[in-house]
């Protein structure tokens, strides 16, 4: 058996000392270095079947062999030996064993000796690759800080120490701008095993980033006496954090801002400027979606649980809706985001304009909902001709006369011929036939049944009438909103009079606006 002579060098003390440099498992080292003697000596001798190498350290030498297995079908000339041949080689050989024969090791050319540095370089890469991963996987969710190394077609790559991370373009804010060596402190989002470039991928627009600096700066936070309930953010410019606190005698939103905004201001300082609103979570939706969309001030909010997500209807004064909305629909998009639900914003006035349009709508159908066109061809209900019941109307209809144009092309000796039609009779559904005939033709108003009574349709003036009536509903509703709005300042003044120990308007005075 051939075998490396290393008498000079003390070859496992090297082996020890490499893989501490390196930060690798002793037996993981050796492994890797034992697959690259493997691969030399196999380059070296252009051996077609396996080659196994061994590292002893008791001999301080390295051993190599080739391997057969022996089984009863060969399906792989290269590795695989039958019982006969393999008992050639040794004489009890069974199936399932491994012929070994020996491979000489000493020698090696460059050529092995560049297939040895590749094989071990990556087992080396993939030992420190498991490492990492090894190490930060637990960490997903964790601030680390870091320095701008360097940048790589947009992506900011950070070293970390004992590895480099990187921050994606889609997970960089986009009013933040860094330099090369400057600190830099991102979250975890992930940690891969992927063969090329950083394994540890940082973000800076994460809300979880947000969420531990606050717990960082703020005490109640890390003590679990204030609870960070939800956390959205609009990178580099605004963020809402809703927050809970587990005892009475703390206020939760003034323990995350701190003595004079400290506390606040040392994470927005952090963010780069990015504006942060602290807001205290309730269970009740509606108290929640108000305080969400500060600094707006709502007036009134409606639920409606249609889905899986509820869906509120938010009602402000016109000179709130440009705040309850933001800055490209900022504000309301991230309080639906804090509190999960969809909502729509309209203003005190597009409200009363539905109300009034709707009532326009509503009157405008009860005064038209019977009106319609008549046709000489029309079918006609002969019930409503004066004297004639059902009977009478159904021989007139199996007589063949079933619309106006018919009775209007005969004469009443024709109608009196049918049984149960006399002379009175025959008059009276000539005349009703014609009145109806003119109204169809001037399109003038018809006379309908509508239950109990017959009402006349309303014709030209109806339109007119309803937009009166929804402009006169509009300035009634200005009226008293100008109204509540003059009582509402009076209070105010009365109160500051009497805050002042000013006189107040008595008996007999008019109050002053």
């Amino acid at each position: 058996m051939a075998q490396v002579q290393t008498a000079d060098i003390n070859l496992g003390e090297v082996l020890r000392q490499v893989a501490r440099e390196k930060e690798i498992e002793y037996e993981r080292w050796v492994a890797a270095l034992e697959d690259a003697m493997a691969s030399a000596a196999k380059k070296q001798h252009r051996i077609k079947e396996p080659v196994r190498a061994h590292w002893n350290p008791e001999t301080n030498k390295f051993e190599a062999w080739s391997v057969r297995t022996v089984v009863e079908e060969v399906e792989d000339p290269t590795a695989e030996w039958t019982v006969e041949e393999a008992r050639e080689h040794k004489s009890d050989a069974a199936v399932g064993d491994e012929i070994l024969n020996p491979v000489p090791t000493d020698g090696l050319g460059r050529i092995a000796a560049q297939s040895a540095k590749q094989v071990l370089y990556q087992r080396v890469r993939e030992a420190e690759r498991e490492k990492v991963y090894n190490e930060y996987i637990d960490r997903s969710g964790e601030v680390v800080n870091g320095t701008v190394k360097r940048f790589e077609r947009g992506d900011i790559i950070v070293d970390l120490g004992r590895t480099e991370a990187i921050v994606p373009r889609p997970e960089q804010s986009r009013h933040e701008r860094w330099s090369q060596g400057e600190r830099i402190r991102a979250v975890i989002v992930e940690v891969h095993k992927q063969p090329k470039g950083q394994q540890v991928v940082l973000s800076r627009t994460d809300p979880r980033l947000l969420v531990k600096l606050f717990e960082m700066e703020v005490p109640e936070i890390y003590d679990g006496t204030v609870v960070i309930k939800a956390a959205v953010r609009a990178p580099g410019e605004r963020a809402k954090v809703a927050v809970y606190s587990r005892e009475r005698d703390v206020d939760p939103v003034g323990a995350c801002v701190g003595m004079k905004g400290s506390r606040v201001q040392a994470i927005i300082r952090e963010l780069r400027g990015e504006k942060i609103d602290i807001i205290e979570y309730s269970d009740d939706l509606v108290t929640f979606a108000q305080s969400a969309l500060a600094p707006a001030k709502i007036t009134r909010v409606s639920v409606q649980h249609a889905g899986e997500t509820p869906h509120l209807d938010v009602i402000v004064e016109d000179e709130q809706l440009s705040l309850a909305i933001g800055k490209r629909g900022q504000n309301v998009r991230l309080a639906a985001e804090l509190i999960g639900s969809r909502i729509d914003i309209k203003s005190e006035s597009d409200v009363k304009d539905e109300v009034a349009d709707a009532l326009a709508r509503m009157l405008q159908g009860a005064f038209t909902q019977e009106r319609r066109t008549v046709s000489l061809t029309d079918e006609v209900d002969l019930t409503q001709v004066p004297g004639v019941g059902e009977n009478t109307a159904a021989d007139l209809r199996a007589a063949g006369f079933t619309s106006l144009q018919q009775l209007l092309d005969v004469t009443a000796e024709d109608l009196q011929k049918i049984e149960g039609v006399g002379p009175k009779t025959a008059a009276s559904i000539l005349n009703w036939a014609q009145e109806r005939a003119s109204h169809a033709e001037d399109g003038e108003p018809v006379m309908v049944e509508t239950g109990e009574e017959t009402v006349a349709t309303p014709t030209l003036q109806d339109d007119d009438f309803l937009a009166a009536l929804s402009r006169a509903f509009k300035e009634s509703e200005e009226k008293s909103r100008v109204a509540e709005q003059m009582t509402a300042e009076a209070e105010a003044d009365a109160a500051a009079q009497a805050e002042t120990g000013a006189e107040t308007p008595g008996d007999g005075q008019e109050p002053r606006f």
